[in-house]
């Protein structure tokens, strides 16, 4: 389990002013992120983007992994926002191929919009003090689509629906993750198979069903 007291934010900040600026070092890790990578951040490279003192930095985070650790909530809280979205929807009147669309349009938008999201979801995987947020990612999807499948009369085996929600994720995460670092044309065609994949996936289940 991670040591919260490490990664957790020194404060949680209830004055505008405050939260402006813990959002604005959020956001230039974001930036650093994607121009250093993860092993070359450092909090006076932040504090120093930021124009704050580490000091002042420290005030808000205690470490480089805890603003890491912040920025990776934030995007799984996204990813939330946008399941829920997805499952408010009426799924049940749509075709499989046009359910599969709009799934996984949708989750590209979380991706596209995530700034420096390729070494962000490598310290997920690799950083045990990001882990536990890597874990909460994949059930929060596997949960999500299991409950989707059902409605869309994929299937009703509780384990079933499970193993499925994971290998969809597994699928659509490694390819989502290669569309939004290609270049356009790559990545629309890159995305056109995913969901062709995606589609095969799905209706081979329900034929089984």
């Amino acid at each position: 389990m991670t040591n919260l007291r490490k990664t957790s934010p020194r404060t949680q900040p209830v004055q505008r002013r405050a939260q402006e600026r813990r959002n604005q070092i959020l956001q230039v890790t974001a930036e650093l992120l994607e121009e250093v990578g993860q092993d070359d951040l450092t909090t006076i490279l932040v504090a120093k983007r930021a124009g704050v003192s580490v000091g002042t930095l420290y005030h808000y985070f205690p470490n480089k992994y805890a603003i890491m650790y912040a920025l990776a909530e934030q995007w799984v809280g996204e990813m939330d926002i946008a399941l829920q979205e997805l499952e408010a929807e009426a799924i049940e009147g749509l075709s499989l191929k046009r359910f599969v669309e709009r799934c996984i349009e949708r989750m590209r938008l979380v991706y596209v919009n995530q700034q420096g999201l390729l070494p962000l979801v490598q310290a997920m995987y690799g950083v045990p003090e990001l882990a536990e947020l890597d874990l909460i990612h994949d059930e929060l999807i596997i949960a999500s689509m299991a409950r989707m499948f059902e409605r869309m009369d994929i299937s009703s085996d509780t384990h079933e629906l499970a193993r499925l929600g994971r290998t969809y994720l597994e699928l659509t995460h490694a390819l989502i993750m290669v569309v939004v670092n290609q270049n356009a044309a790559d990545g629309a065609k890159t995305l056109s198979e995913l969901k062709h994949l995606s589609l095969m996936l799905l209706e081979r289940a329900k034929s089984q069903f």
